[in-house]
């Protein structure tokens, strides 16, 4: 548990440029325009510090703990914040105590910051609860997960939940170029020079995230201040700043809510016949390190669902990349997966067995529709099925007739006449 006095009174080592930077007003805040902007009509409610609770969901480095720290300033309560990465319910149990203390003290009322909040589990969530309820505490939670899925119903129904973006390329270097000129806590003394270039690199590279930015600048001024000659500062230009970074982030969580997300792109794509955006979110799955079973799954499923019987060897193709995949691992098995998304996104469309299979499910399941098999449909395999129980009886068997084929009644008697294949469907072929 931590108690945060105001940032710049803090007598500890000092803290990375991300750390220093961090706004200590509104108005330095940047980004996030949506939840905090002028026009914002939740602007007013955070600015003003609302007597409510949230949770702030959002990527990494958007401003969560920031905004979460200036709405407890615009407040006259106390402010507590724990790390869910390392506390559990009896670090909560002391703020609950103190927060009681002060009331009973002060009349003032305590605000509890939860960073990471869905990384505690149902029993943490709940010690929580009942203090939120009675107005003990102001809870204020943030998570990178999607609370929907991470914290529990109860908590949910007691907190407002805003959703965080990620840092525009335009809120990226302003964030920069306010580094560059902060005399006091930024690197405005060092006289840093870095190109144009150089800067467009740490945008594209930190993908949004603000700390992953101050972050790569903070390394190119400590390369800067290395490598002085004859006591002029070093020019950082595009070269140099490719060295320090080696390589850009990717904006995937294979653990988290982006990994469905992405799913449901690449998914979406193969549905709507798009080869190229297909292989766009297929490489950014395999960028971000994504299983490829989990990958070929998404891509079985689409192939017998969307493509379907208007191109049946879609499956087969589908089928043979699972085989392939599981013998080859990456990075081999971008060739196959590539192949087959490509034949996949091409292939025409029909969701006529999808349609067809869940419609009948919802006749037995959801209507009650759910009859014996006719007598004549049943096994005869064994003793007393015809003699004694009469089944077979009137059945006509399909090869005895011209061409194969004789009209009779396959459903219950209850569903004659009903059809599961639209024939609508079954003609429409989407190229």
């Amino acid at each position: 548990m931590e108690l945060f006095p105001e940032f710049e009174n803090s007598s500890s080592a000092p803290a990375p440029l991300a750390e220093r930077l961090r706004p200590s007003s509104w108005d330095d805040l940047v980004g996030q325009e949506q939840l905090i902007g002028a026009n914002s009509p939740l602007s007013s409610l955070l600015r003003k510090g609302g007597n409510f609770s949230f949770i702030l969901w959002g990527p990494p480095g958007s401003g969560k703990t920031t905004i979460a720290r200036l709405t407890s300033k615009t407040t006259q309560c106390e402010f507590c914040e724990v790390s869910a990465v390392s506390a559990g319910v009896a670090d909560i149990r002391k703020v609950i105590t103190l927060a009681q203390k002060l009331w009973k003290s002060s009349q003032r009322k305590t605000i509890l910051f939860i960073d990471e909040i869905h990384r505690f589990n149902k029993a943490q969530q709940d010690a929580v609860l009942p203090f939120i309820e009675n107005g003990t505490l102001r809870l204020i939670g943030s998570t990178t997960e999607n609370p929907s899925f991470e914290v529990i119903p109860a908590l949910r129904s007691r907190c407002q939940i805003f959703r965080l973006n990620y840092l525009t390329r335009e809120a990226m270097r302003e964030l920069l170029d306010k580094a560059l000129k902060d005399t006091e806590k930024g690197l405005g003394k060092m006289n840093l020079c870095i190109e144009e270039t150089a800067l467009n690199l740490i945008t594209e590279y930190a993908n949004g995230d603000a700390r992953r930015a101050l972050n790569a600048l903070e390394a190119a001024a400590d390369w800067s201040a290395g490598n002085k000659t004859q006591g002029c500062i070093e020019t950082v230009d595009l070269s140099i700043m490719q060295g320090i970074l080696q390589q850009s982030a990717v904006l995937y969580d294979k653990g988290g809510t982006e990994h469905y997300d992405h799913a449901s792109a690449y998914q979406k794509s193969l549905r709507g016949s798009d080869p190229d955006a297909a292989i766009y979110w297929l490489a950014k799955m395999i960028a971000g390190g994504e299983d490829p079973r989990f990958i070929v799954r998404r891509l079985l499923v689409t192939a017998a669902e969307d493509v379907g019987n208007a191109d049946p060897q879609a499956l087969v193709i589908a089928n043979a990349t699972a085989e392939a995949v599981e013998r080859l691992g990456w990075p081999e098995a971008r060739i196959p997966l590539a192949q087959a998304t490509i034949y996949v996104a091409k292939a025409p469309k029909d969701n006529s067995a999808i349609c067809a299979i869940d419609e009948a499910l919802s006749d037995i399941r959801d209507k009650g529709l759910s009859f014996p098999v006719p007598p004549h449909l049943r096994d005869t395999h064994y003793a007393d099925a015809k003699t004694r129980y009469g089944y077979g009886k009137d059945y006509k068997y399909p090869h005895d007739y011209p061409g194969n084929y004789v009209e009779q009644d396959y459903l219950p008697e209850e569903l004659t006449g009903r059809k599961y294949l639209s024939t609508k469907k079954q003609e429409r072929k989407i190229n």
